[in-house]
């Protein structure tokens, strides 16, 4: 008896211990990622939010202040991927929100599945899945680490900024669809029909409140730039000749997509908070036992920044609404799962530039162009010297690199490395590009540095183009009015990255940091590691 009486004491100390040593874990932990926000903004709008929200997370959790993406392309899908996976498109395989697939003979989707049909939305905005995320994220190295006891749920107005957080484990992802009527959905790679409380969150009058006048939160004088509010570099609505405050959202609806239109302005942030606090407490989040992962992309911001620039009254507008959805979220956990008892991340997925007409006209040089004239010049000076008329040698520009036509070369018994070669000369030639390279010298190459490190760390051999190159700095490939991201510049590497809550602790660094650091600390925290991360553990913010 007393053999079987050491043999149950030691089993419960064992349990007893497992479970000390589960509940020193947070019982959630909770990942935003703010659609993009430069590090700056949270410097230039400080003394715009509340002590509740940004500054409650920086007083109270650890700031990284010099963190940056070490990849290009600096794009929505790349960026959630590498958050959550701890690795460059190198490494996870997302090269970009979409690349051309030589296989196939098209440019694809990032997280486009046609093997998986859409729940809610339609078949353009619901046939999705993960699949093309080679690698874990570190919320299925959790959700396995607990033999499949914990849940995970992912939140995006986009459905890249879902479905590439949760990975391919996650319980669900959500993603919002709002062409002909607003509505939360997903894909049956996840489930066969939506849960009562997403379709309880998706009735019509519920949603109504989303849909108020958009006018500014503070006296519009105490915004920067207030006097140019209406100006000719941003884009206008459809159905309103101006670019300036107020914003009569329903009488637009009808004009932009109808209920799309949520997504372009702040109350899409203010939504999709209101759709996480329903999935914690509908999901029972932070109540298994086991640690669960919620992630939240606050996508509105990419809306509202694309069409009105940085320096704009609707991006202040939107920063200054969002600490406030930030302050709301907080006070939830707080209650819900308990103070120090969730841990919680919070960083950007890319940065911006400012649109480049209006720095061209403050005296920066800065220019817009279209890849069409990039590669009608390119094909001009290429048939010069093969002597070759209207040959489609190129099949795709994206990511800033040049896919070509294989077929068509071997058709015309042409030596791809010397059309390469020739290709590389041309685009350097060019006053809007600073140099170009192959992908043999890309794939190839030790010890690269600076801006040829960002494109390898991009780079994948199966995915990526034939050649890469470098657009100089304040040009992007866009129209006129508003602006874009994706170079390897500062405007679009330096986010936000601040820990905050249970094992971390209250400080900051100018230590550089970078984005694959994220995962394979939260892995850390929660007493796990990821095989395929790339980046270094932050030791130094964490409890011992």
């Amino acid at each position: 008896m007393s053999k079987y009486f050491l043999f149950f004491t030691l089993l419960s100390i064992h349990y007893s211990n497992a479970k000390n040593n589960q509940t020193e874990k947070p019982k959630l932990v909770v990942a935003i990622v703010v659609d993009q926000m430069r590090y700056d903004f949270l410097e230039n709008l400080s003394n715009r939010f509340t002590e509740n929200g940004f500054k409650r997370l920086i007083d109270y959790g650890y700031n990284c202040k010099n963190n940056y993406f070490n990849y290009v392309p600096t794009v929505t899908g790349p960026g959630h991927s590498s958050i959550s996976t701890g690795s460059t498109p190198m490494t996870h395989g997302v090269v970009g929100n979409n690349w051309y697939d030589r296989e196939k003979k098209e440019s694809i989707y990032c997280a486009n599945d046609s093997d998986y049909r859409h729940i809610g939305g339609d078949a353009y905005s619901g046939n999705k899945s993960p699949n093309n995320l080679l690698v874990d994220t570190f919320a299925d190295v959790n959700k396995l680490s607990n033999n499949n006891d914990s849940k995970t749920i992912s939140v995006a107005i986009k459905d890249r900024g879902s479905i590439l957080m949760g990975g391919k484990t996650a319980d669900a992802a959500y993603w919002y669809y709002g062409k002909e009527r607003a509505q939360w959905i997903t894909s049956n790679y996840y489930m066969n029909e939506l849960p009562d409380w997403v379709n309880n969150f998706n009735n019509e009058d519920n949603l109504e409140k989303y849909l108020e006048d958009w006018v500014t939160f503070e006296e519009i004088t105490n915004y920067d730039n207030y006097e140019i509010d209406d100006n000719n570099y941003e884009k206008q609505f459809k159905g309103k000749d101006n670019s300036a405050f107020p914003y009569s959202i329903k009488s637009l609806m009808k004009h932009n997509d109808c209920f799309d239109m949520i997504k372009e302005t702040p109350y899409g942030n203010s939504m999709t908070t209101d759709f996480a606090i329903e999935a914690v407490i509908n999901e029972n989040l932070g109540k298994s036992g086991f640690t669960d992962v919620l992630t939240i992309g606050y996508s509105s911001t990419d809306y509202v920044g694309h069409n009105f620039g940085v320096a704009s009254v609707e991006t202040q507008d939107v920063y200054i609404r969002l600490d406030r959805e930030i302050a709301k979220l907080l006070s939830f956990l707080d209650k819900e799962i308990g103070e120090n008892q969730y841990t919680l991340f919070l960083t950007g997925d890319h940065g911006v530039l400012e649109i480049p007409a209006f720095l061209s006209d403050s005296g920066v040089n800065a220019t817009a162009i279209s890849k069409e004239d990039l590669t009608e010049k390119a094909l001009r000076k290429l048939y010069n010297v093969f002597a070759i008329e209207d040959e489609k040698f190129i099949v795709n520009v994206e990511n800033n690199q040049i896919y070509l036509n294989d077929e068509k070369i071997r058709e015309l018994n042409l030596d791809k490395n010397i059309i390469i070669d020739e290709l590389v000369e041309i685009l350097q030639s060019f006053d809007f590009i600073t140099n170009a390279y192959s992908a043999e010298f890309i794939l190839n190459s030790q010890n690269l540095s600076g801006y040829e490190k960002l494109i390898q760390n991009g780079f994948h051999k199966e995915r990526s183009g034939d050649i890469a190159f470098i657009l100089k700095p304040n040009v992007i490939f866009h129209d006129r009015k508003g602006t874009t991201h994706g170079s390897g510049y500062n405007y679009d590497t330096h986010v936000p990255l601040i820990f905050y809550g249970n094992g971390i602790k209250n400080g900051e660094t100018l230590d550089y940091t970078e984005i694959p650091d994220i995962a394979p600390t939260i892995s850390e925290l929660l007493g796990q590691k990821m095989k395929n991360s790339t980046g270094k553990i932050l030791d130094f913010i964490l409890k011992k």
